[in-house]
């Protein structure tokens, strides 16, 4: 276990720019999946900003709630942000050491991801409504499924290194990835298959039925709720793949906090982001659909891969 200690005000900084930044470009990156969408169904779809449209309408609108509706309803917007950026901060995207080492264990963030997910769907059950409460109890399907196999990846990697810092294991898998390599590839392909189900891509998640799988706890909501909803959504779809980059291509990051450094390492960073949103999209609108009650068949397949990783990892390859 690494020691917390507790960070300068230029890491501090640099934390709180990096998750506003991803909190600025949360609406840029479901911008892009819903091109990509468009273009593969041979169609002209929304513009790239179209998000940013959309949101910013939201903004402007009051937002409605059923009579009924606790305070959970209208509380979990504000979790959902406030959980994702304190990840944001937490992750060592840029540097490789973790900007934010208070909330840069892998422990704490899992936990985060967990409180994400259990306010998005206690929220669908505290609004009262069918849709909804079908949504959550879907939404908690499936991350009961999901949830081992991203928890099991993530730790085999924090075994290896011998700490569950996400700096520490950032930097120790630049020389871990070749003396184990098939546990890190067992562990990294496990790994993804958890950060594409946690994007809400198919067939864990429906474009043209949206309300009704993942996002069903959203259906009461509407007006700057909505909007906050869906830049925590969107937030949560980078916080995953950076962090997913981080533990398992922690290349091409600065080692200082000079400017050129950072400038050097957010442009690399922006194309691993945009290799892997433009994968996630082409792999999600190339997949047949299946119905949700078969998706265990898939994550038993991935935890598969995480196990093999776990039993290779025991042995030393």
């Amino acid at each position: 276990m690494a020691e917390l200690h507790m960070p300068g005000l230029s890491w501090i900084v640099l934390a709180v720019v990096q998750a506003l930044l991803m909190l600025l470009l949360a609406p840029l990156a479901t911008g892009f999946s819903r091109m990509i969408r468009a273009r593969m169904h041979s169609r002209r779809g929304p513009g790239l900003l179209q998000d940013y449209r959309d949101i910013a309408k939201l903004l402007r609108r009051q937002s409605v709630a059923p009579a009924n509706a606790g305070p959970i309803f209208w509380i979990m917007p504000w979790v959902l942000i406030v959980t994702m950026l304190l990840v944001g901060m937490a992750l060592p995207t840029l540097t490789q050491t973790s900007p934010f080492p208070i909330s840069g264990d892998v422990i704490t963030d899992i936990y985060l991801l967990a409180i994400f997910r259990f306010f998005f769907s206690l929220a669908g059950l505290d609004s009262n409504s069918m849709f909804s409460g079908v949504g959550s109890a879907r939404e908690l399907t499936l991350g009961v499924l999901v949830e081992p196999i991203f928890v099991l990846s993530i730790f085999i990697m924090a075994m290896i290194v011998g700490s569950t810092d996400l700096g520490y294991i950032s930097q120790g898998m630049l020389g871990e990835i070749f003396q184990q390599p098939v546990t890190v590839v067992l562990a990294g392909v496990a790994c993804a298959f958890a950060m594409f189900v946690e994007m809400g891509k198919l067939p864990f998640d429906a474009a043209e039925a949206e309300q009704e799988l993942q996002e069903g706890p959203v259906t009461e909501y509407s007006g700057s709720g909505l909007a906050m909803v869906k830049l925590g959504l969107g937030l949560k779809q980078l916080v995953v793949v950076q962090l997913f980059l981080a533990i398992f291509i922690p290349w091409g990051k600065a080692t200082t906090l000079a400017f050129p450094d950072l400038l050097l390492a957010a442009v690399l960073l922006l194309c691993k982001l945009i290799v892997v949103f433009f994968l996630a999209g082409l792999v999600e609108n190339a997949m047949a659909r299946v119905r949700f009650l078969n998706t265990s068949r898939l994550t038993w397949s991935a935890f598969s891969f995480a196990g093999l990783s776990l039993a290779f990892y025991v042995i030393g390859l």
